[in-house]
């Protein structure tokens, strides 16, 4: 909420905030590494995280009635579709301590609650090194220790 003004998805609360606050940006204004950054932001919120979001695995569950395990499979099998992608485009970008560049942007906001997830959820993530370098980095700055879902108000084991 901004002055009246709310927004509820992720994505557009942070386009939002880097055009009413363009210091620092988390979606950079050079146009190449803008799309590397919204290539790496889109395969993780769009390709990634609807198939393996709470919601979807509650109603994978509840409604459909697959097992425990068939549910652990499915999970398993998607991030580990969308860690190898994403290891591929990070060595693409030469990603170090962040997924593109020097600096922290939605690229690396989108790849910490991914990993955290599926570290959550027991997914061997050995097989990416980039994507753990980045998740491990981004882990020792400040933002990103008060936005971990353990120091959430509403954060559930």
């Amino acid at each position: 909420v901004d002055d009246g003004f709310e927004l509820g998805q992720s994505m557009a609360i942070i386009d939002y905030l880097d055009a009413k606050y363009p210091e620092p940006r988390l979606i950079p204004q050079d146009l190449q590494t803008r799309a590397r950054v919204l290539e790496i932001s889109n395969l993780i919120s769009c390709d990634m995280h609807p198939l393996n979001n709470l919601r979807a695995l509650k109603y994978l569950v509840k409604e459909l009635g697959v097992s425990d395990e068939a549910k652990t499979a499915w999970y398993n099998h998607w991030i580990a579709e969308g860690f190898q992608s994403l290891e591929k485009m990070l060595q693409r970008t030469g990603s170090g301590d962040y997924c593109v560049g020097g600096q922290v942007s939605l690229a690396d906001c989108c790849l910490v609650p991914q990993v955290a997830n599926a570290s959550r959820m027991g997914c061997d993530l050995g097989a990416y090194p980039r994507v753990m370098a980045v998740y491990e980095h981004c882990n020792t700055l400040p933002a990103f220790q008060q936005a971990a879902p353990a120091n959430q108000p509403d954060f559930q084991k």
